[in-house]
């Protein structure tokens, strides 16, 4: 879907981002991971085209990015940030109807796909129950699962969540992520994800791609990920990895 070719990024005077090549979006769930300031976000970014690169190319299925009107953009890219912006007064079925702003605008009809896409999203996601209730009623993992169904409502073939899982708890952050891969396999998403938890990674991804002072580090399956040497190469710290049978090992500090 995406492919960015000598693509660098500076902030105050300092490269935050230089990448020569990289393809994303052809695996069902492809987890960015790194350290703070490996220059995560400021790739998100990019690729929601939150922000533009000082050099090089950015493509979405061969058209370049910065030329896409945004209503296009929207139709192909589907971006949850990190911070949410603030949503008082709508219920859970209102915040996913806003999934299908990018095919109806803001005052066009509505048709019988519309609520098709809506009434999907929310069975997919879960939500069901939560419907009719405010959001900001909702708990952390309820709130995020109705976001995640707004993006899915959107109808666009990839989704690309910031670190959605930083202000939730292990159980439901393993719900989130675990939600994102059932999408990926069954509505046939394909799911490009910020996380900072290696083992949540390996857990979910199909593919993994590291940053380490704005490069790519690593970039493979999850297994490969899971060496001594590859991640004291990353972190800079000794890691142990525990066994764990009928399943990847789990990393810890050791």
């Amino acid at each position: 879907m995406f492919r960015l070719e000598q693509v660098s990024r500076s902030h105050d005077g300092r490269d935050v981002l230089r990448i020569d090549q990289l393809a994303l979006g052809n695996e069902g769930v492809t987890v960015i991971l790194g350290h703070n300031g490996s220059g995560k976000t400021t790739l998100m970014g990019l690729l929601a085209r939150q922000d533009r690169p000082d050099t090089g190319r950015i493509a979405l299925e061969g058209e370049p990015l910065a030329a896409l009107r945004q209503r296009d953009l929207a139709r192909r890219v589907a971006f949850l940030p990190q911070r949410l912006p603030t949503v008082h007064g709508l219920t859970v079925r209102e915040l996913v109807r806003l999934g299908r702003f990018p095919w109806r605008g803001a005052l066009g009809a509505w048709r019988e796909e519309d609520h098709v896409a809506v009434e999907n999203a929310i069975v997919r996601t879960g939500v069901t129950t939560l419907a009719d209730r405010l959001v900001e009623e909702t708990s952390g993992g309820e709130r995020q699962r109705g976001w995640i169904a707004m993006l899915l409502a959107q109808d666009a073939p990839v989704l690309l969540l910031d670190e959605p899982t930083a202000a939730l708890d292990l159980a439901h952050a393993f719900e989130v992520m675990a939600l994102l891969r059932t999408l990926s396999r069954e509505a046939d998403r394909r799911v490009i994800v910020i996380l900072h938890d290696i083992n949540l990674a390996t857990r979910f991804a199909d593919r993994i791609v590291a940053l380490k002072g704005g490069t790519i580090a690593f970039d493979g399956p999850p297994d490969a990920l899971l060496s001594a040497d590859v991640l004291r190469g990353l972190y800079g710290i000794d890691m142990t990895l525990l066994p764990r049978a009928g399943a990847l090992p789990h990393a810890v500090v050791a």
